[in-house]
C-alpha cells in the first residue's frame, strides 16, 4: 500500500503499531468493539439499577420500617428509574444498533467512527457522576426520576448541579450516537438497497434516531433551566418570582413521552427479526410495519400531556390529549397484529430468542392495555401516581425494551461470538425470568387500583400479601438475570462453534442459501424449504 492510499486510521496505525490490551478499548473506532462496550455498559448499569430494585422491593417487602430511612428510598426509587432508562435500556440498543446495522445494510462500518468511540466514553464518566450524588453532602437527589420542580430546584441537596451536568453528558451521547446512525443509514447502504429494502431492526433504529435528535434538547433545555433557578436566581418554575411549576411537567413531558418509544421502537424492530426467522415465513406486511413504526413516532410528540391529566387542564386539553392517546394504539396494533399473522401458520420452533420475542409480544400488549386506561383522562384520576401507573410502565417497559434487548442478544450472539449458546441455560433464564416478571408487576394492578400510593416506603397493612409477593418476584427475576450472565461468559469462552447459519436446525427444515452473488449486490435473505 503506497503512503498515499493510506486513510487516516491506517496511517495512526503505520507510525504507532495498532494499540493493544485496554487502550485498543479506549481508542477503538471498530463499530463491533464500540458495540461490545455499549452491551457491557448496558449490563453493568442493569445489575446496579437492578440492586437499587432490590432495597425499594426488601423496604416494602413489609409494612413498618425495615431496611432504609424514608429518605434513601427516595433515593434509591430517583437513582433506579434513571439509571434504568439513560444506563440500561438505552445503551443497550444502541450497542445492537452499532453491531447490527453495518452489517444489515452492507456497510464497513458506521459513517462517523471516531464520534461513536466519543458517544461511547462520554457515558461511564457521566454515570459515575450521577452515582457519586449518593455519597455527597444530603444524598443523592430523592424526587423521583422525573425531577419535577420546584422539588429538585428549591428543595434539592447541593449534589443536584451534578446530576444535572451527568443528564447534560447522557443527552449529549444520545445525540451523536443518533446523528451516526442517521448519517450510516442514509449515506452507507449497499448498492440497490433502497430505504423500503432495509430490515426492520434498521427502519426501527432510523426513526428512533431522528426521536432522540429531537426530544434530547428539550431534556437539556429543561435540566439547564432547573440549573438558573438553583443558581442564578431565574424564576422559571418558581411561582413567588411569576414562573409555573407546571411549566416543568410540559417541558419535561415533551421530552419523555418520546423517550418512552426510543425506549420500544427498537425492540420493534428486534422482534420483527426473530418472529420470521422462527416462523420460517416472510414478515407479514412489511410496508405497513413500516409506516406504523413512522405514526406511532409522529404521535408520539402530541400526547406528552397524559401524564398531567391532574394539574388542572380545561377540558377541551383534556379531551385532545385523551384522543391522541388512544389514536397511538391504532399503529400498536398494526404492529401486534402483523407479528401475530407472521406465526399464524408457521413452521414454527421456540429457541430461546422466539420465547422471548413470543413473551415480548403478549406481555408489551398486556401493558399497552393499561395504557388505554391511564389515556381515560376521568378515570386516571383514579389511577395517577398509584401503583398501577407502575404496573403500566413496567409492563410495557420490562417485557418491553428489556426483553427486546435480551432477545436481541440471544439471536445474534452466535453471529457475533461465532460460537452457540447453550440453549437448556437459555431456557431457563426466560422462565425464570417471565414468572419473576408477572409476580413482581402483576399484583401492582391490584394495589394501585385499591389506592395505595407510589413512592412511599410505608403502606397499609391491607396491601401487605400483594407487595410480599412482589417483592419474591422481584428477588427471583433480579437473581435469574446471573443465569445470563452466566450464559454469556460461558458463550465466549467455551461455547460449542455456531452453524454458518445459526438458526438451520429446526427440525424437518433447512436454510438454502441463494447462489452467491458479487458482495456489491443486495441479495435476499435466505429461504426456507420444507425437506
Amino acid at each position: 500500500m503506497s503512503e498515499q492510499t493510506l486513510t487516516l486510521d491506517d496511517h495512526d496505525h503505520h507510525e504507532h503499531g495498532p494499540a493493544k490490551g485496554f487502550l485498543r478499548w479506549v481508542f477503538t473506532t471498530n463499530h463491533k468493539d464500540i458495540g461490545t462496550m455499549y452491551l457491557i455498559f448496558s449490563l453493568v448499569m442493569f445489575l446496579i439499577g437492578g440492586m437499587m430494585a432490590f432495597v425499594i422491593r426488601a423496604e416494602l417487602f413489609q409494612p413498618g420500617m425495615q431496611l432504609v430511612d424514608p429518605g434513601f428510598f427516595n433515593q434509591m426509587t430517583t437513582m433506579h428509574g434513571l439509571i434504568m432508562v439513560f444506563g440500561a435500556v438505552m445503551p443497550g440498543f444502541v450497542g445492537l444498533a452499532n453491531w447490527q446495522i453495518p452489517l444489515m445494510v452492507g456497510a464497513p462500518d458506521m459513517a462517523l467512527p471516531r464520534m461513536n468511540n466519543w458517544s461511547f466514553w462520554i457515558l461511564p464518566f457521566a454515570f459515575t457522576m450521577l452515582l457519586s450524588t449518593l455519597f455527597m453532602e444530603g444524598g443523592a437527589p430523592g424526587f423521583g426520576w422525573t425531577f419535577y420542580a420546584p422539588l429538585s430546584t428549591t428543595y434539592a441537596p447541593p449534589s443536584v448541579t451534578f446530576f444535572i451536568f451527568a443528564i447534560h453528558m447522557m443527552g449529549i451521547s444520545s445525540i451523536m450516537g443518533a446523528m451516526n446512525i442517521i448519517v450510516t443509514l442514509f449515506n452507507m447502504r449497499a448498492p440497490g438497497m433502497g430505504l423500503m429494502q432495509m430490515p426492520m431492526f434498521a427502519w426501527s433504529w432510523l426513526i428512533t434516531a431522528f426521536l432522540l435528535v429531537a426530544v434530547m434538547p428539550v431534556l437539556a433545555a429543561v435540566v439547564t433551566m432547573m440549573l438558573m433557578d438553583i443558581h442564578f436566581a431565574t424564576s422559571f418554575f418558581s411561582a413567588a418570582g411569576g414562573g409555573d411549576p407546571v411549566l416543568f411537567q410540559h417541558i419535561f413531558w415533551f421530552f419523555g413521552h418520546p423517550e418512552v418509544y426510543i425506549m420500544i421502537l427498537p425492540a420493534f424492530g428486534v422482534v420483527s427479526e426473530i418472529i420470521p426467522t422462527f416462523s420460517r415465513k416472510k414478515l407479514f406486511g412489511y410496508h405497513s410495519m413500516v409506516y406504523a413504526l413512522i405514526a406511532i413516532a409522529l404521535l408520539s410528540f402530541v400526547v406528552w400531556a397524559h401524564h398531567m391529566f391532574t394539574v388542572g387542564m380545561p377540558i377541551g386539553g383534556q379531551l385532545f390529549f385523551m384522543y391522541a392517546t388512544m389514536l397511538i394504539a391504532v399503529p400498536t396494533g398494526v404492529k401486534v397484529f402483523n407479528w401475530v399473522a407472521t406465526m399464524f401458520k408457521g413452521s414454527l420452533t421456540f429457541e430461546t430468542p422466539m420465547l422471548f420475542a413470543v413473551a415480548f409480544v403478549v406481555l408489551f400488549t398486556v401493558g399497552g392495555f393499561s395504557g388505554i386506561m391511564l389515556a381515560i383522562a376521568p378515570v386516571d384520576f383514579q389511577y395517577q401516581d398509584t401503583y398501577f401507573v407502575v404496573a403500566h410502565f413496567h409492563y410495557v417497559l420490562v417485557p418491553g425494551a428489556v426483553f427486546g434487548i435480551v432477545a436481541g442478544v440471544y439471536y445474534w450472539l452466535p453471529k457475533w461470538t461465532g460460537k452457540m449458546y447453550d440453549e437448556s441455560l437459555g431456557k431457563m433464564h426466560f422462565w425464570l425470568s417471565f414468572v419473576g416478571l408477572n409476580l413482581t408487576f402483576f399484583p401492582m394492578h391490584f394495589v394501585g387500583l385499591a389506592g395505595m400510593p407510589r413512592r412511599i416506603p410505608d403502606y397499609a397493612l391491607q396491601f401487605a400479601d400483594f407487595n410480599m409477593m412482589a417483592s419474591m418476584g422481584a428477588f427471583l427475576f433480579g437473581t435469574s438475570q446471573l443465569v445470563f450472565v452466566y450464559l454469556v461468559i460461558k458463550t465466549v469462552r467455551s461455547g460449542k462453534e455456531a452453524a454458518q447459519v445459526p438458526w438451520e436446525s429446526a427440525e424437518g427444515l433447512e436454510w438454502t442459501l441463494p447462489t452467491p452473488l458479487p458482495y456489491h449486490t443486495f441479495t435476499t435473505p435466505p429461504v426456507i424449504e420444507h425437506k
